[in-house]
């Protein structure tokens, strides 16, 4: 695989809502799955970026990657703002590298309520494996997509995954304690951490710290980490182990990204996790919620893109009508207008 994504626009690039990428539809989608498949850096990005256009060619690009994906582990690597993510990113990259491992890294960044547009930033801290062709980098935005991820996420994993992907990492947005869509998306998820990011209730609190299958305290050279560290401790001890054979206990790690120091032991936990994972049918299980979850989003989308034009309907004004007059209640109006579209 050649280095990382190509861009005309180097290495900070801003994403427009949507774009017209006619061009990128030219080549036959089973020749750009063919070349994807040995690695061809170009022919990944064009199938990246249909699937994040949403082209007519979707449908015909995820059956052709269909049988050659299902081998990637997807690891998520998520924590609020400021706690080191995309450093630890790129640390990450370069264990697995050391271990000879194929990397994808997905790197989402949030999209600007005003113009839709992006700043695709976070390769600038990956820059030093932009010559590596092991590994391939693609920064992806929201585009108003809550959860900290991007729509297109899981059919971008399927391209890296059918591309020889051995390991994706898939950086979230970071946007606090309720991006929680990771978990259902990756394999391992890597809770990230940091000192004066909050107290011991901070740490009790319901959402993305419980999540994590590997907790990882950042910028541990730092006063009040061990305190972090406790907390979580506390935290993770209030966890339901009425099965505990089929219970992880997440381990934390104590690392320092901008030095490198502790990469090794999060690699070491992530690989812990999997084969716990294998061990225990886990693996399994995650990856079928996961396909659920997948053909859920894509069917509702296709309701949502039926009833695009509800609001055009007369009857709907009728109903409201009816409801405003105390004549109907709203669910027996929506039960009304779902006849009419079941027709």
């Amino acid at each position: 695989m050649t280095p990382a994504e190509p861009a005309a626009d180097g290495p900070l690039s801003v994403a427009p809502a949507r774009q017209a990428r006619g061009r990128r539809t030219a080549a036959s989608v089973p020749a750009l799955v063919e070349r994807a498949r040995e690695g061809d850096a170009r022919s990944v990005a064009r199938l990246i970026s249909l699937v994040e256009d949403a082209s007519p060619l979707l449908r015909e690009v995820m059956a052709g990657l269909a049988p050659h994906t299902g081998h990637a582990q997807i690891v998520g690597i998520t924590g609020s703002p400021g706690v080191g993510k995309s450093t630890s990113t790129a640390v990450l990259v370069k264990a697995l590298r050391a271990s000879g491992k194929r990397v994808g890294v997905l790197a989402v960044d949030p999209s600007s309520p005003f113009s839709g547009g992006a700043l695709l930033g976070d390769r600038v801290r990956m820059q030093e494996h932009a010559t590596d062709g092991g590994v391939y980098i693609r920064s992806m935005a929201s585009r108003g997509h809550l959860g900290g991820l991007s729509w297109s996420t899981p059919q971008a994993l399927r391209v890296l995954d059918a591309a020889g992907c051995d390991v994706v990492l898939v950086e979230t947005v970071g946007v606090g304690q309720s991006e929680v869509e990771i978990a259902g998306l990756a394999d391992t998820t890597v809770v990230l951490l940091a000192p004066g990011m909050g107290d011991g209730i901070q740490a009790a609190k319901a959402g993305i710290l419980e999540i994590g299958d590997v907790y990882v305290v950042n910028k541990a050279d730092r006063d009040g980490a061990e305190q972090v560290r406790r907390d979580l401790r506390n935290m993770l001890a209030l966890a339901d182990r009425s099965e505990p054979e089929r219970y992880w206990k997440p381990p934390i790690v104590m690392t320092v990204a901008q030095t490198g120091e502790g990469a090794d032991g999060v690699v070491a936990a992530i690989d812990g996790h999997r084969e716990w994972m294998e061990s225990h049918g886990e693996l399994e299980r995650r990856r079928v919620r996961r396909a659920r979850d997948e053909i859920e989003a894509i069917a509702v989308t296709a309701l949502r893109e039926r009833w695009g034009h509800v609001h055009e309907r007369t009857e709907l004004d009728a109903l409201a009508e009816q409801v405003s007059a105390g004549k109907s209640d709203p669910y027996a109006a929506a039960d009304s207008l779902l006849e009419l579209y079941a027709d």
